[in-house]
C-alpha cells in the first residue's frame, strides 16, 4: 500500500533495513521503524495540534509493544499514551510510561480496574453501566473521583466488526441519570470510533456518521448542564485532518499511524508526514511457480498488494505482487507471484497492528544521516530482545 510512498519519501529506511538483515542483527518478520522519521513526525503533529488547541495523546498499538520510543515521543510532548488493549496497558505500565486514556476499543477487566484508578488515570472510557459501577467502587476505596468517557453510538452509525460496544445515543438521558447516581465517577468526555474515514474514490478524509453522532452526545450532556472537558474522535488522526476537527470542536485526538506516516492519504508520499515504518521478510520456499516469505506481520485491513525483493545478485530492487490473503488462516507465509530465490530479503510497507502480529519490532536511529544504530529490538508482547533501556 504505501511502497511507492516509502521509496519517495524514506528510501533510506530500506537500506537500512537491509543492511541490518544482512548483518543478521533481525530476522524476518520484523517491522523496522525509522526513530529520528517519527519523531519528526510527531513534532509537526504537536505544532499542528497546539495550532488549533486539540491535546494529543499518543496511540502506541501500531507500534508495538515498546515502551522505549513511547518514552521519546512523551518527552517531545504528547500527552501520555492510549492503551485501547488492557495487556498493552501492562507493559507501558511495567516500564513507567503513563498511561492517560485507557478503555476506548477494549474495556478495563475487572481485575485491572483498581490499578487504573489508583494510578491517577486520566480517562477511563466506559461501554456500560456494569463497568462504571467498577470504577465507581474502585474510585471510593481508593477516594478519589475518576474522570469517565462514555463511548456512544446511534443505529446507522459505522461499527467495525469486533468493536461492537457503546451507549445507544437513544438512552443517553436515562445513562446520565445513572451515572450521577455513582459516588466516585464523573462523566467528562465522550468519545466514538471511527470520526473519520478515508474516501478513495474522493481522495479526501471525510468526517463519518460517527462523528455527528458524537457531537449529538455532546450537546445532550450539555443540556443537562454537563459539561465535555474531553471529546475524543480518533481515526485518521494527521496534521491533514486535525483543523477538520478543530471546526466541529474536539479536544483531543490520538494519533497512531500519522506517526509512522502510513495514513491512507499519504500512499502517494504527499502528506507532511514521512513513512517510517518498513516490513522486512524473507523468501522461505517456492511452491507451483510461486514464492512464500515468512510471515507473521499480515494484517488484515493492512491493504498490502506490492513488495519490493533484494536478490542477492541484483543492485536494484525487483517488484512482486502479492498473492491474495486468505483471512481465515494463520499467517505462516505471504505470498508472491512469480519465483524468487530462497532466501531473498523483502521488503513490504503496509499498514499494519503490530500488537496484534508476531512480529519484532527494530528500532533505528540515525537512518538520514547513513549511520543506522539499533537501538533496541522488542518482540511481539514488549519484551526486549536487545537493547530497549532508556536509563
Amino acid at each position: 500500500m504505501f511502497i511507492e510512498a516509502l521509496k519517495v519519501q524514506n528510501p533510506a529506511l530500506i537500506d537500512a533495513a537491509l543492511k541490518l538483515w544482512k548483518q543478521g542483527d533481525i530476522l524476518p518478520d520484523t517491522c523496522v521503524i525509522d526513530i529520528d522519521t517519527v519523531l519528526d513526525n510527531g513534532r509537526r503533529l504537536l505544532e499542528t495540534a497546539d495550532r488549533y488547541g486539540i491535546t494529543l495523546y499518543l496511540m502506541t498499538k501500531q507500534l508495538g509493544r515498546n515502551p522505549w520510543l513511547a518514552k521519546r515521543l512523551i518527552e517531545l510532548g504528547f500527552h501520555g499514551t492510549v492503551a485501547v488493549d488492557f495487556k498493552e496497558a501492562r507493559t507501558l505500565r511495567n516500564a513507567e510510561v503513563p498511561v492517560s486514556h485507557i478503555g476506548h476499543l477494549v474495556q478495563v477487566p475487572k481485575n485491572q480496574v483498581m490499578e487504573s484508578v489508583a494510578a491517577s488515570t486520566e480517562m477511563i472510557t466506559v461501554f456500560s453501566l456494569e463497568k462504571a459501577e467498577e470504577i465507581s467502587v474502585a474510585a471510593q476505596s481508593a477516594r478519589r473521583i475518576q474522570p469517565i468517557m462514555l463511548k456512544i453510538f446511534a443505529e446507522k452509525d459505522h461499527l467495525y466488526p469486533g468493536q461492537e460496544a457503546g451507549f445507544p445515543l437513544s438512552t443517553l438521558d436515562d445513562v446520565i441519570a445513572h451515572l450521577q447516581n455513582m459516588p466516585g465517577v464523573k462523566i467528562a468526555g465522550l468519545t466514538h470510533f471511527p470520526c473519520l474515514l478515508w474516501n478513495e474514490d474522493l481522495q479526501q478524509t471525510l468526517p463519518t456518521l460517527n462523528l455527528h453522532t458524537l457531537l449529538q452526545a455532546r450537546d445532550q450532556l450539555r443540556a443537562q448542564g454537563i459539561e465535555v472537558t474531553q471529546l475524543n474522535a480518533p481515526s485518521a488522526s494527521s496534521c491533514s485532518t486535525l483543523s477538520l476537527l478543530a471546526e466541529y470542536g474536539v479536544t483531543h485526538a490520538e494519533p497512531g499511524h500519522a506517526l509512522t506516516g502510513t495514513i491512507p492519504a499519504n500512499q502517494h508520499g504527499t502528506q507532511p508526514e514521512h513513512i517510517a515504518m518498513l516490513y522486512l521478510t524473507e523468501v522461505s520456499h517456492q511452491f507451483q511457480g510461486n514464492s512464500y516469505c515468512f510471515g507473521g506481520g499480515y494484517y488484515r485491513r493492512g491493504h498490502a498488494q506490492n513488495a519490493l525483493v533484494f536478490p542477492v545478485t541484483e543492485a536494484e530492487a525487483t517488484s512482486a505482487t502479492l498473492l491474495p490473503m486468505d483471512d481465515s488462516s494463520i499467517d505462516y507465509h505471504i505470498g508472491l507471484a512469480g519465483e524468487f530465490p530462497v532466501s531473498t530479503p523483502v521488503v513490504m510497507c503496509f499498514r499494519t497492528q503490530v500488537f496484534v502480529t508476531r512480529s519484532d519490532v527494530a528500532l533505528v536511529s540515525g537512518i538520514s544521516r547513513g549511520q543506522p544504530v539499533l537501538e533496541a529490538l522488542y518482540d511481539s508482547l514488549g519484551n526486549p530482545i536487545f537493547g530497549g533501556s532508556r536509563e
